[in-house]
């Protein structure tokens, strides 16, 4: 079900959000988000979250009264010239379709464990940049990871930048919001989940030497600090990506796909997977 609405007025407190895009905090305060593109905004309307509007312009209507017409929800359909939208939102809009969306709520550590075995799950540590938590659950959406564990001081994976950066993916995959990630660590290594610290400055083991077929969860860290000594302390294991003499780091996002890949190649070639 939905209903379609002319513009005539940005006072419309249904487009708030829309107007206050670069607010992106204060959405997560009301619980709601952000979907910027066509194709991040039919993901959402494809996955289990909740819809409340889409801004769009004229030409993509009909489109959305098909994807409408038996939708269970009651969703607003707001039609305005791409003109009249990119003064609105304060942006240059490239398809002019936005959508905002209920923000799941977070996954219980518990939750998370009841998950298919060999578990894979990732976890960030001071990533405070949205693009790059976007980047990672782009990579742990491609690569087969579970979930996310979003460390107390790391963006949260549904601020309207990360949403964008991931088209996405995030709709696939469950997070955790840790108040303590060096605790949750430990809780993961208690149920038998190793914990693996992407980390660039050890000499523990290579990427290639280690084992990430098993149950896991890989430890990112901010491209500048990397992780934090308590958080690296709650790991298990710190493991290098080898690299050339010169470079001594790599870009969260990077490193992630990196990560993830390795993981998912040892598993490809491991036994049939336990439930």
């Amino acid at each position: 079900m939905f209903q379609i609405h002319q513009i005539d007025s940005f006072d419309d407190p249904r487009l708030a959000p829309y107007v206050n895009m670069r607010a992106q905090v204060d959405h997560l305060g009301e619980g709601v988000f952000i979907a910027e593109g066509e194709k991040v905004v039919r993901r959402m309307l494809d996955s289990q979250l909740v819809p409340i509007s889409i801004l769009l312009p004229p030409r993509w209507l009909p489109d959305y009264q098909s994807l409408f017409a038996d939708h269970p929800g009651s969703i607003d359909l707001f039609v305005a010239p791409k003109d009249v939208l990119t003064r609105l939102t304060g942006f240059t809009l490239f398809q002019g379709v936005l959508g905002l969306g209920r923000v799941p709520r977070p996954a219980t550590l518990q939750e998370l464990l009841q998950l298919p075995k060999p578990r894979l799950f990732a976890a960030v540590d001071a990533v405070a940049n949205a693009v790059n938590i976007g980047l990672v659950l782009r990579n742990a959406a491609a690569l087969g990871v579970q979930a996310l564990i979003v460390g107390e001081t790391s963006a949260h994976p549904y601020l309207r930048r990360s949403v964008r950066s991931c088209m996405g993916t995030v709709f696939r995959i469950p997070y955790l919001l840790s108040p303590s990630l060096a605790i949750t660590l430990g809780q993961l290594r208690d149920a038998g989940i190793r914990c693996i610290a992407a980390h660039p400055h050890t000499d523990q083991l290579l990427l290639p030497d280690s084992r990430l077929d098993s149950d896991v969860c890989i430890v990112l860290g901010s491209e500048g600090e990397g992780i934090s000594p308590d958080v690296r302390a709650a790991c298990d294991q710190q493991v290098l990506i080898p690299m050339q003499a010169g470079v001594d780091s790599l870009n969260v996002g990077n490193a992630s796909a990196i990560f993830f890949y390795e993981a998912w190649r040892q598993r490809s070639l491991s036994p049939t997977q336990t439930p």
